[in-house]
């Protein structure tokens, strides 16, 4: 397992981060590589992202979801990966969003790729592109607001 870890600070309030980055279906507009997200329930999450030369798709499961506060999750079929996305409040219009990623590299183009840093460097530059989405467009359409409580017997 390879684990990225990265934060970013935004000039926004922690309440408008957390809607922007729950609007799971707009990741593809800051996160490089990824083609599609689709939000199959409250739940469940299908991808479609091309990397290292090939398109994968997988679900992945939100395990944990608490308003203004985090976001975890983990895949349930194909490509191997979990992490959480947290959220803290700097002050009444700043907030760091941190993003801790855990993914298996297959072959040897995404094994080099992950060795070199090119993974950090993508997390990096999405967080760069969220910044950017999220400053600009201010007060994001509401995102989901319900709450998942982490199953203990996991």
């Amino acid at each position: 397992m390879t684990t990225v870890e990265e934060s970013i600070d935004v000039a926004v309030p922690v309440r408008t981060a957390y809607d922007a980055w729950t609007q799971f279906e707009r990741f593809p507009d800051f996160m490089e590589g990824v083609a599609e997200i689709k939000q199959l329930d409250d739940v469940t999450v299908h991808w479609v992202a091309e990397f290292g030369g090939s398109r994968h798709e997988w679900n992945a499961e939100i395990t944990e979801q608490h308003p203004d506060e985090r976001v975890a999750w983990r895949n349930t079929d194909g490509k191997e990966n979990a992490g959480v996305v947290t959220f803290h409040r700097l002050g009444d219009s700043e907030t760091r969003v941190m993003v801790q990623l855990d993914w298996a590299p297959e072959g040897l183009k995404e094994k080099l790729g992950a060795a070199l840093g090119a993974d950090d460097r993508r997390v990096r530059g999405d967080l760069e592109r969220f910044k950017q989405l999220v400053e600009r467009e201010g007060a994001a359409a509401r995102g989901w607001r319900g709450e998942v409580r982490q199953d203990p017997t996991r």
